[in-house]
């Protein structure tokens, strides 16, 4: 069975940093990546990972976040947050066209 698990998120002010974790259980390696959704919004695409550690990165957080990965933990760190990066974050990886997702874990950037 797949599991997701997320965790690491947490209220930070503008200018902060934050790291989040994604353990994978149930399953082989594979590419991996992080999601989020803010509140109205649908949900996005924040950075990919390939099984050999291509990295792929929204616009939006290029230099600021950095997705890395030990095996089947995924990490995101998340240097200079914004206000408009709060939101709740997703880990997913897919398997033959079917998405998984992680529980999620909140991120709220405020003073």
């Amino acid at each position: 069975q797949v599991q997701l698990v997320e965790s690491g998120g947490a209220l930070v002010q503008p200018g902060g940093s934050l790291r989040l974790s994604c353990a994978a259980s149930g399953v082989s390696i594979r590419p991996m990546g992080w999601y989020r959704q803010a509140p109205g919004k649908q949900r996005e695409l924040v950075a990919t990972i390939s099984t050999y550690g291509y990295t792929n990165y929204a616009d939006s957080v290029k230099g600021r976040f950095t997705i890395s990965r030990d095996k089947n933990t995924v990490y995101l760190q998340m240097n200079s947050l914004k206000l408009e990066d709060t939101a709740a974050y997703y880990c997913n990886l897919n398997i033959s066209g079917l998405d998984y997702w992680g529980q999620g874990t909140q991120v709220t950037v405020s003073s």
